[in-house]
């Protein structure tokens, strides 16, 4: 279960963003940072059988000194004219969960894993069609970031793990000047529905702070976000009702025993019936309704420990391969891919996961809303989208309207329907003073991993600050 403590929003105050500007100048590269960039650049991938015309990179950034935190990246040029495109920072959540293997593998990167763990193939709905993405492993031992002092994996959490993404942005740029003042944005799912609105916090004061604008942070988006501990929980009873999952009696016993103060003390009547409404469920992908579960690698018990981890990023992952994930492990556990994306000898962990169930088990603090945060940015300007797949029980769609709806945003466009190129409809949409919300037709808790396509209009139209399709301009195309 989700780390449930009552703890006030972190503050970043004056003395973070002095001690942040001070770790960054003691600690840049004298190097020329061009040739720091050759260094990380990637090669051909094992298992690529195919030429690409963008460059890519990956490595390492140290955080922290004192400790060694160092997180690592990957970072893709979009496929074409990568000096006039925005750059697009990319976070899966968890808390504990890699953006390699998620993010770059599963969903929106250029390069996919095919069954046999060996072989890599081409996303064509790549992100990098529209931006440049950099996908970022964090907090540290997730992925291959690691730090030199082995508590820190024991002692992970929202406010620093904000701290640590600052530091690493500022540092990032240092290494590849030239996209610095570029058009910024960020962007994840799941658990990074804190991560993102946390540093989108971070960034704004720390420009604020030094009158200057150190990253040119334009916007965020988020999918099938954690956002409000109350508004989801509702949400994910209404949702699993309305689906024809549970019964009438159990839907009313969740809203009974499971109010408000459950979350603050959890209490042993709120999970007895949460474990009934599990059951009735029965044995299926709570992270995407309609579609298979891998038989191949998930025993009974384990799908149960699924459905129990309501707010874990999702460790099967299925679409027309419910054992996707099973690829990613195999793939980035070969040592010859680990050489070509420059992973050191020296702190590569010893067995490569997707998710930290060490990371997930000791995370330290989560405040239980990050409205207050979407509040304050929206009063800064940012463009802020949510979007949800609407076949997610883990945060579904009902869970994002209910917090979007505790946020009394005045309504400037109504509910209508979205469609695709095809003038198929994608999804439905409703746009708020600050904030755009998205829902996409058919989508689990990745969307971009069960409908590439809808989540790469999404992200393009997010990009140019305009509204979702409608059928007129579909046909009018």
């Amino acid at each position: 279960m989700r780390v449930y403590q009552q703890m006030a929003q972190p503050m970043w105050s004056q003395t973070l963003v002095i001690a942040t500007l001070a770790t960054v100048l003691v600690c840049s590269t004298s190097e020329n940072p061009f040739v720091e960039q050759g260094k990380d650049r990637v090669g051909s991938l094992p298992g690529q059988a195919f030429n690409i015309t963008f460059a890519h990179y990956s490595g390492y950034i140290t955080v922290n000194e004192e400790s060694g935190r160092t997180l690592f990246y990957w970072f893709i040029e979009a496929l074409e004219d990568p000096h006039s495109k925005p750059l697009v920072l990319w976070l899966n959540g968890g808390p504990g969960c890699s953006s390699i293997a998620y993010g770059q593998s599963e969903e929106i990167g250029p390069f996919h894993i095919k069954a046999d763990g060996k072989t890599i193939y081409l996303n064509p709905y790549s992100w990098n069609r529209f931006a440049n993405v950099l996908f970022l492993d964090t907090p540290v031992g997730v992925g291959f970031s690691y730090s030199n002092t082995e508590s820190d994996v024991l002692n992970n959490g929202d406010k620093r793990t904000a701290e640590d993404n600052l530091v690493f942005l500022l540092k990032w740029f240092e290494r590849f000047p030239q996209y610095k003042g570029r058009d910024f944005f960020i962007s994840g799912e799941s658990y990074a529905g804190h991560y993102v609105p946390q540093l989108s916090q971070v960034i704004v004061k720390y420009n604020s702070a030094i009158k200057g604008n150190a990253i040119n942070l334009k916007g965020f988006l988020v999918g099938n976000a954690l956002t409000d501990d109350f508004y989801d929980q509702l949400g994910i009873y209404e949702f699993m009702w309305s689906s024809g999952l549970i019964s009438d009696q159990t839907y009313k016993l969740l809203n009974l025993l499971c109010d408000h103060e459950s979350l603050i003390h959890p209490s042993d009547s709120c999970a007895n019936i949460t474990e009934i409404a599990n059951t009735e469920m029965g044995n299926i992908d709570p992270y995407s309704l309609f579609t298979p579960t891998c038989h191949a690698n998930a025993s009974l018990g384990q799908l149960n420990q699924l459905v129990r981890r309501k707010h874990r990023k999702g460790i099967l992952a299925p679409i027309y391969d419910p054992c996707i994930t099973t690829h990613s492990i195999a793939y980035f556990n070969r040592p010859e891919v680990q050489r070509v994306l420059h992973v050191d000898p020296d702190h590569k962990p010893a067995q490569w996961e997707t998710c930290s169930d060490v990371i997930y088990d000791n995370w330290k603090d989560s405040p239980p809303s990050v409205l207050d945060i979407y509040h304050e940015l929206i009063h800064s300007g940012l463009r802020i989208w949510v979007f949800s797949g609407n076949t997610d029980t883990v945060l579904p769609v009902t869970s994002a309207r209910r917090s979007i709806n505790a946020l009394k945003l005045p309504t400037v466009s109504h509910w209508r329907a979205w469609y695709d190129d095809d003038g198929e409809v994608g999804g439905w949409t409703q746009e708020y003073a600050g904030l755009t919300f998205v829902g996409v037709r058919g989508a689990g808790h990745e969307v971009p991993l069960h409908k590439p396509k809808l989540a790469l209009i999404l992200f393009k139209t997010f990009l140019a600050g305009a509204s979702m399709p409608n059928l007129e301009l579909v046909s009018a195309s």
